[in-house]
């Protein structure tokens, strides 16, 4: 790996403890198979699922339902994935990021982005990676889209927070009004540790610490806090009115944590996840158990009705899972790429790249990067 890209300013190796938990390798420094998106595609394509007569297809279950195929609407969010460089290796990671995935966008494909972003009339700006702060360009990226008067999220895994580079990023995205949707699997240590690696949630309650101190957490629309929690294990998301509840009642009163809101994700069958679903033999009985909860109202509000997602080299898609699958969004049969966004649009009325994956966001509530969906 060029040192370059894995050792911080101040003598930080993000490959090392100190960066944050890293309680697995990436699927590519494995050299699994399953580091191949098509792999992935295959392994869940293979799997027996539904009736023998007539297996789970995801375009069939929208049909039984009465349901057209997915289409996409106007864009009002630009997803930005600026690279597959973290500081953590976690169990679920969708991304496979980690220290040894060096992809960074550049800033020639980030002024593309803005270049889209004009053109398209977004409302919100989503920058996610791998640890999106450890892009070299992070923080112009984030002036330029402020300067617009859009509203910018931050994907946040906590632990990046905590790096000595990073110490003033806090009062940064505060100054800005940035939202911060922070990952956190659960409010209580040992769910926490068991995703992403033991002290995980020791450091992300530090961080927590170090966002309410700037005023995040706190009521104010321009610093709000958004908790980010997924499952642990082959389940569906919790409820997330409920849950929103008693995480706030937990943090307080534990730690004196506060936060503004709660969204739950359902675990895609993609990438370290798939991995894990199959090391513990649960792939069959949790493939089953989303398409047993397919909820033909969570497909109104799914991302890739309004999302544009763009990759780390300027590639387009439907939404962030397709994007680590390279299902690429298309248009006159070509494969979309964010110049031609910027140039020509093409973004209303393209159907949507769609397979089994797709059942992790349409079960139960439904899931998507903004949470339930129905």
């Amino acid at each position: 790996m060029p040192a370059a890209l894995t050792v911080l300013p101040h003598g930080i190796d993000l490959a090392s403890p100190a960066a944050g938990p890293k309680p697995v390798r990436s699927l590519r420094s494995r050299g699994d198979a399953l580091s191949s998106p098509q792999a992935q595609i295959a392994t869940l394509d293979a799997l027996p699922l539904g009736d023998p007569g007539a297996p789970a297809d995801f375009a069939t279950s929208l049909r039984a339902a009465g349901l057209p195929p997915l289409v996409t609407g106007s864009v009002d969010i630009l997803q930005i994935n600026v690279g597959k460089l973290c500081n953590m290796t976690c169990r679920h990671c969708h991304v496979d990021a980690g220290p040894d995935r060096t992809e960074n966008m550049d800033w020639a494909t980030m002024q593309r982005c803005l270049a889209a972003l004009d053109r398209l009339g977004a409302t919100t700006v989503d920058l996610t990676g791998g640890a999106p702060e450890l892009n070299p360009h992070f923080r112009d990226l984030v002036d330029a889209c402020v300067a617009r008067g859009v509203h910018v999220i931050d994907r946040c895994n906590l632990t990046v927070l905590l790096l000595p580079k990073n110490v003033d990023l806090p009062k940064f995205l505060a100054d800005r009004g940035v939202e911060v949707v922070c990952s956190l699997p659960h409010h209580r240590p040992r769910n926490t540790d068991a995703q992403r690696g033991e002290g995980t949630y020791e450091r992300s309650i530090e961080a927590l610490r170090r966002l309410n101190a700037v005023g995040y957490g706190q009521g104010d629309p321009r610093r709000r806090l958004t908790l980010m929690t997924n499952p642990a294990g082959a389940f569906l998301a919790p409820e997330q009115a409920g849950a929103e509840i008693v995480w706030k009642q937990a943090l307080e009163r534990q730690w004196g944590v506060t936060f503004d809101r709660l969204i739950a994700l359902n675990n895609m069958p993609i990438s370290r996840f798939l991995d894990w679903l199959l090391q513990t033999g649960n792939l069959a009985g949790y493939m089953d158990k989303l398409l047993a909860s397919f909820n033909p109202g969570a497909v109104d509000g799914l991302m890739c009705r309004n999302t544009l997602s763009v990759g780390w080299d300027g590639a387009i898609f439907d939404c962030d899972f397709n994007q680590m699958l390279e299902l690429p969004a298309r248009a006159d049969g070509r494969a979309l790429r964010i110049e031609d966004v910027a140039r020509d649009g093409l973004t209303v009325g393209r159907s949507v790249a769609v397979g089994r994956h797709c059942y992790g966001c349409t079960a139960g509530a439904g899931s998507s990067c903004a949470g339930a969906t129905a």
